[in-house]
């Protein structure tokens, strides 16, 4: 163990103190995450604490945090009420259900990985990761209000009068020591130091506030100790292993394991811009598909990339696995030896760090650009960030993919452009810019004049690229009109995979397509070396 933190570790004692700042934050996280999903809240907590270390071990992205998520415990809120009433009353089948579909997810994660799907998060634009981590920031901020309400006659109301001054208080001090100490100096973690002393405020001064103990029992758990995890052999004997069970849990285990893919791949990326460094998004499915396998085999919750907990990590100076390995490990511990000190943090100092994470994770660059990017992306960057916090990130994500590819092609699709001239021997020469796809179909077609054009008719292909099916059927039925008003064409300079697409589509395509290429400009754009002494020898 000490040769791979020796190796893995260039950054011992940050990754380690990092750590413990972010086991801290993650016990009223998974707590509550589980209250959200419906389940115990050790189901939450032996979540976090075995994805946290598996995807720290394996994972393709180091100082990265993982563990039980809200994006995907309102999904599983419907999956075990669903569960629970196809059973009767005590037989919880909703929790054994909730497994057997972490399990499946993890399974498709894994898929996910050898397929290598992972490479496409690289498709995401900058607008849509821009309105990710705005939405996130606000999902996080308004998650944490709910701490500064209080139950009265069985009613939770909002805190007023002494309670909600101490509260704004507490967490005020948490946020100006995470300010003002690396100011001091930057050799202590922040983070663990401002909930050392407002924990220490709270014990010493004897103050009345909402602490993890009391958190946990107000949402009807009896604690947070609890035992090693356990493997859940009994799913197999309560769960039936056929068609109709797969009908059931299929759905919620794609939407699960796209939800936890786009999540965690997204952190991944944001992480690598905050460290300058790049993650393996191949690596990090395929450990996330087997950190969930064995969450859910031994009784949790699964989960995904936490990306509030992970830029305590990294703000804090993890940089390394060790980190995110302190991090479940100190939570185990606090599970099975340190219960009755955890419960005595207040919630204060946790919301302090939170609402620090939350200053921390918004792209406040957003308003500063706003009137300098083109009006489309910044309708993309509102629409991702309102999104995420009225739907949830995979809808949101998705949405915004699917936006900018729209503007993408619409705007590429005005680009085509046919410039005319007539060759001495009569014929009519088309010369193509722009790409040539499903877009920009219908202008391509209007740069022609079947009817009215020479009897001799040639396209240049050499400045435009076909790039999908579309732009091959329609360089087809163009063919086919002057063939059938009894005029020749030709087509130069198209690329060889459409060439052999046409090729294969009609034969009449061997006599159209010329293939002796005498144009200089073709061959400097075949041929990159050629290119490349051109432009040097046009600079000497």
């Amino acid at each position: 163990m000490m040769e791979f933190i020796s190796k893995r570790s260039s950054n011992v004692k940050n990754d380690i103190l990092s750590g413990l700042t972010v086991a801290l934050a993650l016990v009223p996280e998974a707590v509550a995450f589980a209250f959200v999903a419906g389940v115990d809240p050790l189901v939450g907590l032996y979540a976090a604490f075995m994805i946290g270390l598996i995807t720290s071990i394996f994972g393709g992205r180091p100082g990265m945090i993982s563990g039980a998520t809200g994006a995907l415990a309102v999904v599983m809120v419907s999956l075990v009420a669903r569960g629970n009433a196809m059973g009767v009353e005590g037989d919880e089948l909703g929790l054994y259900y909730l497994f057997m579909t972490v399990i499946l997810m993890g399974v498709i994660q894994i898929l996910a990985g050898v397929f290598k799907l992972g490479k496409f998060v690289r498709l995401i634009p900058h607008p849509v990761m821009m309105g990710f981590v705005n939405g996130l920031a606000i999902v996080i901020f308004l998650s944490q209000l709910s701490m500064f309400m209080t139950s009265e006659n069985g009613d939770m109301v909002w805190m007023h009068g002494t309670p909600l001054w101490t509260m704004v208080g507490l967490v005020g001090l948490t946020m100006a020591i995470m300010f003002g100490l690396p100011q001091l100096t930057k050799k202590l973690p922040e983070a663990l130091v401002a909930i050392l002393v407002v924990s220490a405020i709270v014990i010493f001064g004897n103050l009345d506030v909402a602490t993890v103990g009391s958190f946990i029992r107000d949402g009807g758990g009896d604690g947070l100790k609890g035992g090693l995890p356990l493997p859940q052999w009994a799913i197999f004997e309560k769960i039936p292993l056929n068609f109709e069970t797969l009908k059931f849990i299929g759905p919620y285990a794609l939407i699960l394991a796209a939800i936890g893919l786009i999540e965690s791949l997204m952190t991944l990326n944001l992480i690598d811009e905050l460290t300058e460094t790049r993650g393996n998004s191949n690596r990090e499915c395929m450990a996330q598909g087997g950190a969930n396998i064995i969450t859910g085999l031994f009784g949790g919750m699964g989960g995904c990339a936490m990306i509030g907990q992970s830029i305590i990590n990294i703000k804090g100076g993890g940089r390394g696995r060790l980190s995110g390995i302190v991090a479940a490990l100190a939570l185990l511990a606090f599970i099975l030896f340190a219960s009755g000190l955890i419960e005595q943090v207040p919630i204060a100092a946790l919301v302090g760090v939170m609402f620090m994470v939350v200053i921390g994770t918004f792209a406040w660059s957003s308003f500063r650009i706003i009137n300098k990017i083109p009006k489309t992306d910044v309708f993309v960057l509102i629409l991702v960030s309102s999104m995420t916090v009225f739907f949830d990130l995979a809808i949101a994500v998705i949405s915004g993919v699917i936006v900018s590819a729209l503007v993408f092609s619409w705007e590429n699709a005005k680009r085509i452009r046919a410039r005319k001239r007539i060759k001495d021997d009569g014929t009519k020469v088309y010369e193509l810019w722009g790409p040539l796809f499903f877009g920009s179909i219908t202008a391509f077609n209007d740069k022609f004049d079947v009817k009215n054009d020479p009897q001799s008719v040639e396209i240049d292909f050499v400045e435009s690229r076909v790039s999908d099916h579309s732009a091959i059927e329609a360089i087809s039925n163009l063919v086919a009109k002057y063939k059938e008003e009894g005029k020749t064409i030709h087509l130069k300079h198209l690329s060889e995979d459409c060439k052999i697409l046409l090729y294969k589509s009609s034969p009449i395509f061997k006599d159209v397509i010329l293939e002796a290429i005498d144009d200089p400009r073709y061959h400097l754009a075949e041929n990159p070396e050629a290119f490349s002494k051109a432009l040097s020898e046009y600079k000497l």
